[in-house]
């Protein structure tokens, strides 16, 4: 009799420990995720802007002005810059100029704001994006002449030249009113030797980015160019016709072009 309390009892008690340990277990896979700080949700939303997942955006989220002030001047996007231009030259090292009696006609585009030249000093004071775009206080930057060369992709461009392909600089500045000071500027800073610069002139007012850019390299290309790479901070630099063989997207999360 004695025996079988004891097992009674045992079996309560072990019963109750179970019970407990199991909920323990329970309420530990069942608590709620801690917040999401606030730097990786800044994150999700420069990848969401890298990947086009966010197209036609229009303002830097004001919480995230920290984070992308850090990867615009604290080493990764220069680094990132770096990578990218790395993988380009590893395409251009694979390029077999065709021998088909068309001297010339093989072709690269780049764009040129913070392709070629860096706006940044002019977003840092713009809140880094954060503030809405004011075209009048752009074109009075541009004007000055002082945006400093991309220095990766300036080595790509020497290389380029120096390759013997055809570089056009296709830019959505003005013509009739920016380009004699884009023109100093890319020269002060090293851009020489490219074939053309191609501006937006009056025949593209009030088309689209991918309108206008499309419709020259279509012209290009009917008059026999053949476009092995296009480069651009912009998704819109990089979509409609005539893209080319390789398409290559430098970072910019400071803004979008629609």
């Amino acid at each position: 009799m004695a025996k079988r309390v004891r097992d009674i009892l045992s079996m309560f008690v072990l019963a109750i420990f179970s019970k407990v340990i199991g909920t323990k277990l329970y309420s530990r896979r069942s608590a709620p995720a801690e917040p999401e700080s606030e730097a990786n949700v800044c994150l999700s939303w420069r990848l969401a802007v890298e990947a086009n997942n966010m197209p036609g955006w229009s303002t830097v989220p004001l919480h995230c002005l920290s984070h992308v002030e850090t990867y615009m001047m604290g080493g990764q996007y220069e680094q990132d810059v770096n990578y990218i231009v790395e993988q380009i030259e590893s395409y251009v090292s694979q390029v077999v100029l065709k021998g088909d009696g068309c001297d010339g006609c093989d072709a690269w585009i780049l764009d040129i704001d913070d392709t070629c030249i860096s706006n940044l000093f002019y977003y840092k004071d713009k809140n880094y994006g954060c503030d809405p775009f004011d075209p009048g206080d752009f074109v009075a930057w541009v004007m000055k002449g002082e945006c400093p060369a991309i220095p990766a992709i300036l080595g790509l461009f020497t290389k380029l030249v120096e390759g013997g392909f055809k570089v056009f600089l296709l830019t959505g500045r003005d013509q009739q009113t920016l380009a004699p000071a884009t023109i100093a500027n890319l020269h002060n800073q090293g851009f020489i030797g490219y074939h053309r610069v191609i501006f937006r002139n009056q025949s593209f007012k009030g088309k689209s980015a991918v309108a206008f850019k499309s419709e020259v390299r279509k012209q290009l290309v009917e008059e026999g160019y053949r476009i092995w790479g296009n480069v651009g901070d912009q998704w819109t630099d990089l979509q409609g016709e005539c893209l080319g063989n390789r398409t290559f997207k430098i970072p910019n999360p400071m803004y979008c072009v629609p």
